[in-house]
């Protein structure tokens, strides 16, 4: 439940706080580069502890709060603002998702999440368990690749900020994250395993991504 909660955190909050454009020299990126990454790391370690079966369900949850947090956003920029409340226009400035991009940020998510547990619980069969390490970046790496590619296309193609060299600021900057989070991961993964006395192997497993309650 609490890594539950976690992942949904990070994922909420890395959605309103990458409106906000940082610069690290001449590359720049949202300030949510530094949250969304976490969130992968939530998905591995569910993906790892309790199997495919309940970071799918995991994934589809926090898929449903965001719309859920969406709406409750855009039903507050629609209630008719108080005269002496001057904030109107920065709340839509920040809070303002505009169709394209909600879509965006929605098919980047599931199509990288799905991506991210699948390769990492089929790489766990194929290694018996061995090396963690590689399977989280190597599983982040097709992940967070496959997210970016559709996030940064979708929301931006055809329009002067699309950058195909973003993409790739993107992807390198998320997986590095992931690989420098490799001992937190090792931490809470053995934790847990060793407080909840399980290791699931998804041998039987079906990774039909919207079988939701199986």
């Amino acid at each position: 439940m609490v890594i539950t909660a976690l992942f949904i955190s990070c994922l909420i909050a890395s959605n309103v706080i990458a409106v906000k454009i940082i610069a690290f020299g001449p590359v720049f990126l949202p300030a949510a580069i530094f949250v969304f990454p976490v969130s992968y790391i939530f998905g591995d370690v569910l993906t790892e502890v309790y199997g495919y079966r309940w970071a799918r369900r995991v994934i589809w949850l926090a898929f449903a709060c965001n719309v859920l947090f969406v709406v409750f956003i855009w039903i507050a920029r629609e209630l008719p603002a108080a005269p002496f409340w001057t904030g109107q226009a920065a709340y839509e400035a920040i809070l303002g998702y505009t169709p394209r991009l909600l879509a965006a940020s929605f098919c980047g998510y599931l199509a990288g999440e799905f991506t991210n547990s699948f390769i990492l619980a089929r790489m766990k069969i194929m290694t018996r368990g061995r090396w963690l390490w590689m399977r989280t970046i190597g599983s982040t790496f097709a992940g967070q690749g496959l997210d970016s590619v559709l996030f940064i296309t979708i929301a931006f193609a055809g329009t002067p900020s699309f950058l195909p060299v973003i993409i790739l600021y993107h992807w390198l900057a998320k997986t590095a994250i992931e690989a420098v989070a490799t001992p937190l991961t090792y931490a809470i993964v053995n934790f847990l395993k060793k407080r909840e006395s399980i290791d699931t192997y998804d041998y039987d497993t079906n990774f039909n991504p919207f079988l939701v309650t199986r």
